[in-house]
């Protein structure tokens, strides 16, 4: 039996805001199995995002242990995060953070040259990714270019580059209208699939959490 790609136990996270100290996570544990897709489904300020910034390393202050890819990766130092963030994550947010001066191939391309892959290499990566998502004709394009839609398609197609081993979204679809959000979840769930990787998608949305392989809650800082 194969192990989990991520591990967590008893994670905890507290905020000190007026004088008070505020619990958002209150000793989580979870395993994520290899090319599984979990969805988190809690609603507007339940800790949904700093449970996901737990996981992908992106800040301190956890405590408990986080294990990704059989590593204890809670206790590392700067480096180490950048490591283990570069060999085994990737990241969708609600907003796609393209980067305006490059086009979608180049957005693509970018992560890819950041890891050591070969430029040629990494354009022929970027363009089958984008044209998997229905980009094909768009390659060249800036974001000021593309709609809603196609921003967050070029920025699943970026997270997906470096063929992360787990892929984190907040909600991925939250800034784009109901056909839309249907639209690019069902191709981001067919392309995390087709690459074989696991995912943690961080959502309010019943219905689209349904369409995932698993559903966790988190209610009061526990995962249900």
């Amino acid at each position: 039996m194969s192990s989990p790609i991520v591990s967590l136990r008893g994670l905890c996270r507290s905020f000190e805001q007026g004088g008070m100290r505020i619990d958002v996570l209150r000793g989580v544990d979870l395993d994520i199995m290899p090319g599984e897709i979990v969805a988190l489904l809690g609603p507007s300020g339940s800790g949904k995002s700093t449970m996901l910034q737990a996981v992908g390393l992106l800040e301190g202050g956890f405590e408990g242990s986080i294990h990704i890819a059989g590593e204890a990766a809670e206790n590392l130092a700067s480096d180490g995060r950048t490591r283990v963030r570069r060999e085994h994550l990737g990241f969708v947010y609600q907003f796609h953070h393209l980067l305006p001066d490059f086009n979608a191939t180049e957005n693509v391309v970018m992560p890819q040259m950041v890891a050591g892959t070969p430029e040629a290499e990494a354009i022929a990566r970027a363009e089958s990714l984008l044209t998997s998502l229905g980009l094909g004709h768009r390659l060249t394009h800036r974001p000021s270019q593309l709609s809603g839609g196609e921003q967050q398609r070029v920025a699943v197609a970026r997270a997906l580059a470096n063929r992360p081993t787990l892929v984190l979204a907040d909600e991925p679809t939250g800034n784009l209208d109901e056909a839309t959000s249907d639209a690019v979840l069902g191709q981001f769930l067919e392309l995390v699939r087709g690459e074989g990787s696991a995912a943690l998608v961080a959502t309010h949305n019943e219905r689209l959490a349904a369409r995932m392989d698993r559903v966790v809650r988190l209610h009061d800082g526990v995962l249900e």
